[in-house]
């Protein structure tokens, strides 16, 4: 690493970092015009607390390679650092928060520079940076050197209240990751207090017990200076022991009023006093500011405490605010400095509120070093290797008795097999239940991988059906029961062909009723540009002998209401395969999207797919299923259309037996992704962007009728269909929690029995 750069160039530079993020903010809250008077907000006491932290990094320690997580409410100091590196055009610090311009939080999609990992959501984005290390190690084993770096997180300590942070933290892969480097804003603040308890010492020990080195930065080298002093020692206690909101208020006095607060009324008040008596009244304000995350010489050294054999977290004391007039003040989050305030500022650093955007003049030391550092943190472009064609059809018809979770293991299967350049690509994750949703052949095909290989010491077990091979090679990878750090894995797995060039298929496998609890994560993977598949199984009520706990209601509408995503729900093995790889078609490029397969246990009769002998038959079936729907029995002048989903399909067919027995003449209809048919109907409207053929295959207009839609699952997820082409419907679902019982008794319970499809087709018929 290059020679340090002089401090007071460092210093000159974080005081203009604080001035253009706080100029940001206050040019798109008091000088932009805003006819309707809401809202625009912003975050410059957040900004200010992490200037210094983030200034030392950028402009000292960070390499090409590394990448950094920046907290949500640090954005605008992120913009302003690129801005000074030359990697941000001047007109765009004007558009902070407009339509078009710059994102309220960090986004690698929409915002016009370079941002390593989108964040926002609370505590994902912090944890992005140790999958986005899993995922650089495993291209790094399986296609080549992807460079060296340490992946950074910059997060604010209210951000640490997130269960999702521990989930990640306490997760075993995680203590062997070295290049993870967390930095914790500890400015004790949240957004509506002081927070009373946050201690350092209690969040080291959290994070020590988890297996990470700790590094605390508590205090300036003036601070440390005055501890040195007789009376310093009982100076050092009174900080470190008085409550946060104390501490905080000391920050909004005058000298005078600290010299009479500070000592306290302990028994070491006297020795305080001493401490601080020869102080000006200048030198005690700075010094009671004077806290690690604001020093630059006390963050050199912690940055160089860093070992890299296992994870890090530097903890530096820091003050919301810091340097502004709002420092310190409890409701200071969303505050905004009033023009005079403002001007105020820029009269305490120099600059001019006339000209915002000046940068430091050519020649000077300040101008060098940012040309310097620009160069030095220069990527190479990024080359992408192009996905793998994805075969469309096994061309195997699959008969017997089957399930579409069975059918999913079997189709990775026959990747291994009959396309090894796209298996290789597909990367499984699962949260402790990949024998329970049959990925054990999968796993035992292609190994399970760790960061280094591991013995399997039941290799030679007889009884042994599942070998877990754990290494660096292997393409499943099992976390603990944290459904959060699976779609956060998968996430960043899905973001390799856009971070290093190199595309992955990552597949992750949960159970159904548990993917809501997921989602939030996984959307903002999505969001975020990472393209996975989510696979939900076992789902819905058909579950039955598990009960309500266990029964997923509102996830069929899941992939309808997502955006960047498809979903699936096939009824058959074929369905499912021919799903499966048209998603994994849809992997590692940039038109990409995500896809969410639900999928049951429920053993169904293949032969009940009829399945087209005629290959152009077959094949038109097979784009039928990718698109959405498919008709599985015809009738050229129906009284009725009945529309099944999945496991329901078995008594959708059987239902239109009966009434063809009573002479009721009923169209079936297997809708594989409402989503997809969804989009169509809203094409035909003239209000999306989609293809609307489907529609005019499966549901012609000289076949109109009305029509009974009916899923495992809430019913207004088809329930759109009842008013295609002016028809009308009925919608079975459902609509309450699950309940235990045999298959029968929970399906008549819920209205969704062979009973209740023709009691609803024959209303609406009569």
């Amino acid at each position: 690493m290059t020679a340090s750069p002089n401090g007071d160039i460092l210093a000159e530079i974080e005081r203009r970092v604080l001035w253009l993020s706080t100029s940001m903010i206050h040019h798109a809250n008091r000088i932009r015009p805003n006819p309707t008077g809401m809202k625009v907000g912003g975050h410059q006491a957040s900004c200010a607390s992490i200037v210094t932290i983030m200034t030392t990094l950028w402009f000292e320690q960070l390499r090409p390679g590394d990448r950094v997580s920046v907290k949500p409410h640090a954005s605008p100091v992120l913009h302003a650092i690129n801005y000074l590196l030359d990697g941000l055009d001047e007109a765009y610090l004007t558009t902070l928060r407009q339509f078009g311009g710059l994102q309220s939080y960090p986004s690698r999609i929409k915002d016009p520079d370079a941002v390593d990992y989108s964040t926002g959501s609370v505590g994902i984005g912090a944890t992005a940076p140790i999958w986005g290390a899993i995922a650089r190690r495993y291209v790094d084993t399986a296609f080549g050197d992807t460079g060296s770096g340490r992946q950074y997180s910059l997060v604010g300590d209210a951000e640490l209240d997130e269960g999702a942070i521990w989930e990640a933290v306490m997760d075993t892969s995680v203590a062997e990751l070295g290049e993870i480097v967390w930095i914790v804003d500890l400015n004790r603040q949240s957004l509506d207090r002081v927070v009373p308890n946050i201690a350092a010492d209690r969040l080291s020990r959290m994070f020590d017990a988890a297996g990470w080195q700790v590094v605390v930065v508590k205090f300036g080298a003036l601070l440390e200076s005055l501890f040195a002093q007789p009376g310093g020692d009982a100076l050092r206690r009174r900080i470190l022991d008085m409550p946060n909101p104390e501490y905080q208020r000391l920050l909004r006095c005058t000298a005078e009023q600290v010299r009479l607060r500070l000592p306290g009324a302990g028994t070491d008040a006297a020795d305080i006093e001493k401490a601080i008596v020869d102080l000006d009244d200048a030198t005690l304000l700075r010094a009671i500011r004077n806290l690690g995350g604001h020093d630059i010489d006390a963050l050199r050294h912690a940055y160089a405490q860093i070992d890299d054999t296992r994870p890090t977290v530097v903890i530096a004391y820091t003050i919301k605010g810091h340097a502004l007039p709002t420092e310190g003040h409890p409701q200071n989050h969303s505050s905004l400095l009033t023009v005079d305030q403002y001007d105020a500022l820029a009269r305490d650093l120099g600059t001019d509120p006339a000209r915002p955007w000046r940068k430091f003049d050519d020649g000077s030391e300040a101008a060098a070093l940012c040309a310097a550092r620009a160069g030095a943190l220069a990527r190479e472009e990024i080359r992408r290797t192009p996905p793998p064609p994805v075969p469309d059809d096994m061309g195997r018809t699959p008969s017997g008795t089957s399930t579409t979770q069975a059918a999913l293991g079997r189709a990775l299967l026959d990747l291994t097999r009959e396309a090894p350049d796209v298996a290789q690509r597909v990367v499984t994750v699962s949260p402790d239940v990949t024998s329970t949703t049959n990925l054990a052949g999968w796993l035992n095909k292609v190994g399970v991988w760790s960061p280094t290989e591991r013995r399997d010491w039941f290799d030679d077990d007889a009884e042994t059906i599942m070998h877990w091979r754990e290494r660096p090679t292997g393409r499943h990878m099992e976390l603990g029961i944290a459904e959060t750090n699976l779609v956060g894995l998968i996430g960043e797995l899905g973001a390799t062909w856009s971070r290093w060039g190199q595309p992955l298929f990552p597949i992750g496998v949960l159970y159904d009723p548990f993917v809501e609890r997921a989602l939030e994560p996984w959307s903002y993977g999505i969001y975020a540009g990472g393209q996975s598949i989510l696979v939900g199984t076992p789902s819905g009520v058909t579950l039955a002998a598990e009960g309500g706990a266990h029964q997923s209601i509102t996830t069929p509408s899941i992939g309808l209401e997502q955006p960047g995503c498809i979903s699936y729900e096939p009824a058959f093995a074929i369905d499912t395969e021919w799903t499966l790889f048209a998603s994994i078609s849809r992997l590692g490029r940039p038109d990409g999207t995500s896809s969410y397969l639900r999928l049951s246990t429920r053993p169904v009769d293949q032969t009940l797919a009829a399945v087209p002998a005629d290959a152009a038959a077959r094949e038109r079936r097979r784009q039928h299923v990718v698109a959405g729907a498919y008709v599985l029995r015809a009738e050229s002048r129906p009284d009725v259309v009945l529309v099944g989903m999945g496991a329901m399909m078995t008594e959708t067919l059987a239902a239109a037996d009966r009434l063809a027995d009573m002479g009721t003449k009923a169209r079936v209809v297997c809708v594989t992704s409402p989503g997809l048919l969804f989009e169509a109907v809203q094409a035909r409207r003239g209000l999306a962007d989609a293809p609307t053929w489907i529609l005019d295959q499966v549901f012609p207009a000289s076949r109109r009728a009305p029509i009974v839609t009916v899923l495992d699952g809430h019913p207004h997820t088809l329930a759109f269909l009842a008013g295609l082409d002016g028809v009308g419907g009925a919608s079975l679902g459902v609509t309450g929690f699950g309940q235990v019982g045999s298959l029968e008794e929970v399906y008549r319970y819920h209205g969704i029995d062979t009973d209740g499809i023709v009691r609803a087709a024959l209303n609406l018929v009569e």
